[in-house]
């Protein structure tokens, strides 16, 4: 007599199921389609030699490492000392500091580059007042701008993991060198920073990924500047009723891109070992003098300054308008715009938002039980896949749904249908490293003794696991529904007329010069990123870790 499969295998296979659906399939079909002659449909490695030999695709690979790499370069500038001073000294106001690194952090990444406009564009507020004194300053168009933008919204990946690793480290080390006569940069250069440079490291992999994904920034501050994700946008627009080939070739670039980097970061961190014991950690100086100043300055400029864009947004929001016109004093007419104009850009964010953090919510509490509790090959597979949205661009998922769902050998997808899947599969992660974090800390004998007294394994999850967890839960769906709501790449491609969404929307505003427009709506965006954080502080146990 065949044994029937127990709950946890059914719901293991679901799962790999919907992966394979939702994630491996339009990767490979993106990854097939880069090998396919648009003209004549026949297998041909002819989209890859353009790429690299055409100067136009060739100009935009170098611009993507270029910003990609600088603004990776000057996160870590800005977030290893602000961790160093941070976890070192005593400050005044650091959870103030940290409360901000991580506004910037969750903020959508486009306003940045909007409100950069506001201040430093043709007729920003600082280029005006610099005109009036016949000063020509140049504006934030350009590579120079795109390589700020990264560097302030990026740095507070790098900052919350060094942070964190220094406030592990054993001060036996740092001790021994000051007392063989190293001077504090030694320290610091030679001791310190080899330390936790897999924190550091992880932190400069994360903001490179993102920054050579990002299209806001680049599309929005180009201007002529083209990058990989912006020559992938256009091919695409340009190849509708065709087939995408030299979209997804370049998007497979940029993923290529992404996993080169990351297996570089494991090649090198591989080859030495960077662990320590949790003893003896380092006590908190107390700084005087000059040198309190500066590191006051330093921190609070730094965090204040990556703020600065969204305090111009909000600013921005409330200027009298005639149009798209600004004509002096405060007013409301921006946000009665959105309410006459665009109720259906905020009701779709809204609805495709939830609608993705359902799905995310009760798969995220399946996949953590089997990673965490099912010692296969199969949990293993499904941890390691966990991974992959971390690494494609929105661009490429965004093509291998619309390829695969709409036009592919899989059955029509709605365009609604589509984001919201495209939303649930990209934010998945979220909610299963959360949701995880808090499993791993609940024993095994908890589940074991309900399913002992007879309950069966789903009434042992739904009544014992489930209410354990839920802090896990909330975090990762609050996470989940701040970067669905806020997704703009991927949604540029799928969306039509009835499925527009409130980034999209500030996008088109910003290319047609509505400035008052697209700052009323990045309030309402910034609004529900500012409580679903403070959600956050309410339930994760530890607020910086939750973000990263």
């Amino acid at each position: 007599m065949k044994r029937r499969p127990d709950f946890w295998t059914v719901v293991t296979v679901l799962i790999i199921v919907t992966l394979v659906v939702l994630l491996i399939v339009p990767i490979l079909r993106v990854l097939l389609l880069s090998f396919v002659d648009a003209d004549t449909g026949a297998w041909t490695f002819g989209n890859y030699v353009e790429v690299f030999t055409r100067n136009y695709y060739l100009t935009g690979f170098k611009n993507t490492l270029f910003v990609g790499l600088l603004g990776t370069l000057g996160a870590c500038l800005l977030g290893i000392p602000l961790a160093f001073f941070t976890a070192r000294f005593h400050l005044r106001g650091r959870a103030w500091i940290s409360t901000l690194a991580i506004l910037v952090l969750v903020a959508p990444p486009f306003i940045g580059a909007y409100a950069w406009i506001m201040i430093l564009g043709s007729n920003g507020v600082v280029t005006n007042f610099f005109e009036g004194f016949g000063i020509e300053i140049p504006t934030i168009y350009g590579a120079h701008g795109i390589i700020l933008v990264f560097t302030l919204k990026l740095f507070p990946f790098v900052f919350l993991m060094t942070q964190t690793a220094l406030n592990a480290v054993n001060k036996s080390f740092e001790d021994a060198a000051e007392n063989l006569g190293c001077t504090p940069w030694q320290r610091f250069t030679k001791i310190t920073l080899p330390l936790v440079f897999p924190a550091i490291s992880t932190g400069a992999i994360i903001c490179f990924v993102l920054a050579i994904a990002d299209f806001g920034t680049p599309a929005i501050l180009g201007r002529g500047f083209r990058t990989l994700s912006t020559i992938a946008f256009a091919a695409y627009r340009s190849e509708l009723g065709g087939l995408p080939t030299m979209a997804v070739t370049v998007s497979m670039i940029m993923m290529a891109i992404s996993m080169l980097a990351l297996f570089a970061q494991r090649r090198i961190l591989s080859r030495r070992r960077y662990a320590s014991s949790l003893t003896n950690l380092p006590v908190k100086q107390k700084l005087t003098g000059w040198r309190n100043v500066a590191v006051h300055g330093f921190c609070h400029g730094v965090v204040l300054l990556a703020m600065l864009p969204t305090l111009v947004v909000v600013y921005t929001s409330f200027l009298k308008t005639n149009g798209p016109v600004f004509v002096g004093g405060f007013g409301l007419e921006s946000y009665s715009r959105i309410l006459r104009d665009t109720p259906e850009a905020i009701g779709n964010s809204f609805l495709f938002a939830l609608a993705a953090v359902v799905l995310i919510t009760a798969f995220s509490s399946l996949i953590s039980y089997v990673i965490v509790r099912r010692d296969t090959a199969a949990s293993g597979a499904i941890d390691f896949l966990m991974m992959v949205p971390y690494l494609v661009p929105g661009v490429v998922m965004a093509i291998g749904f619309v390829t695969t769902f709409r036009s592919g050998s899989f059955f029509g997808l709605g365009t609604a249908t589509m984001l919201v899947l495209l939303y649930f599969i990209r934010r998945l992660p979220y909610g299963v490293r959360s949701t995880t974090s808090s499993l791993r800390q609940v024993k095994p004998s908890m589940e074991e003794a309900a399913i002992n007294l007879g309950a069966p394994p789903l009434t042992a999850f739904l009544k014992v696991t489930i209410p354990l967890i839920m802090p896990g839960l909330i975090v990762g769906s609050l996470m989940s529904f701040i970067t669905a709501i806020n997704e703009l790449s991927g949604t540029l491609i799928i969306y039509d007329a009835g499925t527009l969404t409130m980034p999209v929307k500030i996008y088109l505003a910003v290319l047609d010069g509505e400035f008052g427009l697209a700052a009323a709506l990045s309030t309402v965006l910034l609004l529900c990123t500012g409580v679903c954080v403070y959600a956050v502080f309410r339930f994760a146990d530890n607020r910086d870790s939750a973000f990263l």
